[in-house]
């Protein structure tokens, strides 16, 4: 990215926010993104014009009730910067937001433009703005067999010696992103309190998935 962020106070307190369901973005990370929608589109452009090119993404919560064109938002998400916009030639952007930090809504503000826009605070999420802060403390050999139970069980591939070059950070944060776990499941990767929490809870979801498919039932996730 062309613009450092060292901490909360470089980023504004307001931000425009993106509900979308199952889109996990973490810091570093990197979410493409197919904007086609009239009011997204819109919120593009404002990013594009403020300079800031900041959008936050966020979860809609299931759990709470609310109408399908405005669902009731989980509290914490993730803000991105636009490192990559292209128009598509029929009207949809394609872009990919590079993850800076989590944020904790504050208030939903009543706003003219036809996206949201929220208060937020970063200031819980400070230790997001410092990279790979806390990766000597995952457990890299359990989240390789995880991941390679997962693959050999859906007979799919990997190209292991990127794996196995990444970094502890850029690992554990792509896996959680590319996972295909459900809304509960992505949020609560996402507001684990660090590294080392969000690994462990990527091994057990995914040996919670292995043991789904080999009882061919439902096995909660405590």
């Amino acid at each position: 990215m062309n613009v450092a962020y060292h901490g909360p106070g470089d980023l504004p307190d307001v931000i425009p926010v993106f509900p979308l369901s199952g889109a996990l973005l973490l810091p570093r990370g990197q979410l493409p993104l197919n904007i086609f929608e009239p009011r997204y589109l819109a919120m593009i452009d404002d990013a594009l014009r403020s300079g800031l090119r900041l959008v936050g993404m966020i979860q809609p919560d299931p759990a709470r009730p609310a109408s399908e064109d405005r669902p009731e938002l989980y509290k914490i998400g993730c803000v991105g910067r636009l490192t990559q916009i292209a128009e598509s030639g029929d009207g949809r952007y394609l872009i990919q937001l590079t993850g800076i930090a989590r944020y904790r809504i504050e208030e939903e503000l009543a706003v003219a433009t036809p996206y949201r826009q929220c208060r937020v605070n970063f200031v819980p999420f400070k230790d997001d703005f410092t990279a790979r802060k806390g990766e000597d403390a995952v457990d890299r050999e359990s989240l390789l067999k995880a991941l390679k139970d997962f693959l050999e069980a859906n007979n799919l591939k990997a190209d292991w010696q990127g794996i196995e070059n990444a970094p502890n950070e850029a690992l554990v944060n792509a896996l959680a992103m590319m996972s295909p776990f459900d809304a509960a499941e992505k949020q609560a990767l996402l507001e684990a309190p660090d590294l080392k929490t969000r690994a462990e809870l990527l091994v057990a979801v995914t040996e919670i998935e292995l043991a789904k498919k080999v009882t061919g039932g439902d096995t909660a996730l405590q």
